[in-house]
This record gives structure tokens, C-alpha cells and sequence, in this order.
């Protein structure tokens, strides 16, 4: 959520600022309800001061035996007029709140202008794609060639967009996300976390999933509902909801590994065959609470310790910065990393570390205690895949067959596929 100090002080950049977000603001509406807001506060000062000083009165003209019911009688009205006033405040400000959750964050001075994927900005690539002597096969015809990968039976069990993994490529996608999880917290200092796969909806709201994206989630029928998780990071990144932290207790590093939940509201006739777009799919998620001078850094180790994954699987990929027409809703600044699949020869995304700054902490109330001052200040979240599991196995595949459709395990995989070196058809 916004500072709403950023739209009263400065609404006009604030306004070009969240165009380039794909966000049109009602001026003359929000100025409206601003200028009701300013008047109640004003009002409900008035009354607070006029009834403190008559409730004063009263113990004063008790004192000199005067008759005081004329006086308890004005304190009564106003209180009356006093809670009235309080209860329209109150209704001004939950309906500045409705705004402000519907409100983008701003993106940070560096992110590229653009509408959308096409005016993202390549930053660097690693890797040599691989040559093949062959038509390389896509991961669908590479399930079909071993048997392995049914969405016919998942069909059968759930409906479309859903993939069951049999023997070999289930124990290798189980492999990747233990591969993973022990890089993240062996060496790059992460701690892990298993959380619930459901969660209530103020949690969803604290990372901004909520309410703009109720569309996209699945929900329970309970009352209230609780949602199946779209990815870690909800789960994750409200750990720190509600917390004061001690500057010493930062940053925080975190990583999970979670099924994702996803509608895919808005992507019908999208990626349908194979594994790319699904309702259920697994991530390994990395997320870091820090102090708001320390995030820009946070911001490069994060995206560094996604990219270390597809290195030492020896997978080739890009790395971009997103436009802002083409960022999530919660982020300031968004770096993708595409991986190459030879199947469909093109990079796709693979991983998405986004900066949050302080978007989500003002809507969790997260705050570190600044140790110079002693006040609360808020702290700075980001989070990102570290990998998509179901990507991941995507790359592997179509990276590492061979002609006879059989699938060379790379090497640093192999101790945890038992040493199996190759999946043959």
C-alpha cells in the first residue's frame, strides 16, 4: 500500500507516477474525498475541545452549587455530534483504504518506462545454448516419447491444466526441488520454512494478492474463507506482519519450498499444452525482510542466488528488468530470468525477484526500530523463485535430451536420483 503522505503532498507526480503503472486516478474524486476527510478531522477536533472544556465546566459549576444539568444536557449533545462525526470519518478513511489496496506500487527511479514485455531491458546472459543435430523435442512430446508425463490422467482427476508425473520425472522434479533447497540454505544462508498452504485473507491482503486479485485465487467455503496459497511468498513474507524488529534482528532470509495455487484468471487459449501455465504447479520461494537501506543490495543477492541454480544445472538463460507496464502489482522494481528451452526455442521465464520497498510492510505493519532514534520504522520485503520447480524440470528435459529421446541427468543431480545418470525411454 501507498504512503497516502505521497498523495497528499505531492499528488501530481504521485499521479504520472502510477500511469506508467497502468493505474488511472479519479483526481477530482480522490480531492473530493480528501478535502471530506480534512473537514471531519477539523470537526471532530472542534467537538473533542469543546466537550473536554464543557465537561470541565461542569466540575466548576458543581463546585459553586450551580445548577449543572443545562451543562451535562451540552456535553450529551455533544458526544452525540462527536460520535456521529467519528463514525463518517471512520467511513472516509475505510473508503481512502478501498482506494489505496487498489493502488499499484510506484516503481523506483530505475525501472525502464514501457507498456508492456516488449519494452523489458535484457541485462545480461549466461550460457551457451545447446546444439542439437536434431529436431529437439518439446518436454510434452519428451512426456509422451517415456510415458511419464499423463495430463490426461490428471484430466481425469482434476480437470485441464493439471500434470501427473510418473516414476522417473516425478523423482526428478522431487530431486530439483531438494537440489535447490539445499543450495539456498547451505550456501547461501537462507532459512527454511514450512508453512500453511492455506491462509486467511487478511494474510493474502498483506502481500497485495488481496483485494485486487480475488479473481486468481482459489477459496475455501468457509466463513470467512481462507485461500490456497498462489505461492509461497504469502505465507512467507507475513511472518513478519504485525513485528518490531530489532535493527540487529535483520535481514531475515527465508526460503520454502510450496505447491502454488492459480486460477489463471484472464490467460484462457495461454500456454495450454504441457506444463508452462498450470493451476497447480511447485516453487521454491526466497524472500528477505530488511531495513529499508539495505534492500537495493538485498535486491542484486536475490536475483544472484536464483541465477546460481540454472548455473550449476549448466542451463543457459537472460536476465531482464521489467518495464513498468509489465511489473506486478506489489513490486518497485522487478528483475525475470528466462530460461532457454530448445522445445519451443525461446526463453521463457523462470524466475521473477521483485523489490517490494515498503508496499507490503505498511499493509502488515511490519516495522524495524530504527536503533539511532528508537521509533519504528518500516522494513523493505522482496521475494523471489528460486526456482519454479515444474520450469525448472521443463529446462532439463528439453536441455539435456538426446536423439533417441533418452534425458542425460546433469551431473550435481545425479546423488539424488540414486546415481542414475540417463532416463531412458
Amino acid at each position: 500500500m501507498l504512503d497516502p503522505q505521497i498523495l497528499r503532498h505531492d499528488l501530481p507526480a504521485t499521479v504520472e507516477a502510477l500511469k506508467t503503472r497502468g493505474y488511472t486516478l479519479d483526481v477530482d474524486a480522490f480531492e473530493a474525498l480528501e478535502s471530506r476527510r480534512k473537514a471531519l478531522q477539523v470537526r471532530t477536533e472542534e467537538l473533542q475541545s469543546k466537550r473536554n472544556a464543557s465537561a470541565k465546566s461542569i466540575g466548576q459549576a458543581k463546585a459553586r452549587g450551580e445548577d449543572i444539568q443545562p451543562l451535562l444536557e451540552a456535553v450529551a449533545e455533544l458526544g452525540s455530534q462527536l460520535k456521529d462525526v467519528e463514525a463518517e470519518f471512520r467511513q472516509v478513511r475505510d473508503e481512502q483504504t478501498a482506494w489505496l489496496l487498489d493502488m499499484p506500487n510506484l516503481a523506483a527511479d530505475d525501472v525502464p518506462a514501457g507498456a508492456d514485455e516488449n519494452d523489458n531491458v535484457e541485462l545480461r546472459s549466461w550460457g551457451e545454448k545447446p546444439a542439437f543435430d536434431f529436431d529437439p523435442r518439446d518436454h510434452v512430446e519428451l512426456g509422451e516419447v517415456h510415458g511419464q508425463m499423463d495430463a490426461e490422467a490428471a484430466a481425469k482427476l482434476a480437470g485441464a491444466r493439471f500434470t501427473l508425473l510418473k516414476a522417473s520425472f516425478a523423482r526428478l522434479h522431487r530431486a530439483l526441488a531438494q537440489f535447490m533447497l539445499d543450495v539456498h540454505t547451505q550456501e547461501h544462508g537462507y532459512m527454511e520454512v514450512y508453512v500453511p498452504y492455506l491462509v486467511k485473507g487478511e494474510t493474502m491482503q498483506g502481500t497485495g494478492q488481496l483485494p485486487k486479485f480475488a479473481d486468481d485465487a482459489f477459496a475455501t467455503t468457509d466463513e470467512p474463507p481462507r485461500y490456497l496459497v498462489p505461492t509461497a511468498e504469502v505465507p512467507v513474507t507475513n511472518l513478519a506482519a504485525d513485528m518490531i524488529y530489532a535493527a540487529e534482528e535483520l535481514p531475515q532470509k527465508y526460503v520454502a519450498q510450496t505447491p502454488c495455487f492459480r486460477r489463471e484468471a484472464g490467460s484462457a487459449g495461454q500456454d495450454t499444452r504441457g506444463m508452462i501455465r498450470q493451476h497447480q504447479f511447485e516453487k521454491v520461494e526466497l524472500v528477505h525482510i530488511v531495513r529499508a537501506e539495505d534492500s537495493q543490495a538485498a535486491h542484486e543477492e536475490l536475483i544472484e542466488n536464483a541465477e546460481k541454480i540454472l548455473q550449476k544445472l549448466g542451463l543457459a538463460y537472460r536476465t531482464i528488468v521489467l518495464c513498468t507496464g509489465d511489473m506486478g502489482f506489489s513490486a518497485s522494481k522487478t528483475y525475470d530470468i528466462e530460461v532457454w528451452l530448445p522445445g519451443q526455442g525461446a526463453y521463457r521465464e523462470i524466475s521473477s525477484c521483485s523489490n517490494c520497498t515498503d508496499f507490503q510492510a505498511r499493509r502488515m505493519k511490519a516495522r524495524v526500530r530504527n536503533p539511532d532514534t528508537g521509533k519504528p520504522e518500516l522494513v523493505h520485503t522482496l521475494n523471489g523463485s528460486g526456482l519454479a520447480v515444474g520450469r525448472t524440470l521443463i529446462a532439463v528435459l528439453e536441455n539435456y535430451q538426446q536423439q533417441d529421446g533418452s534425458i542425460t541427468i546433469p551431473e550435481i543431480l545425479q546423488p539424488y536420483m540414486g546415481g542414475l545418470e540417463v532416463i531412458t525411454p
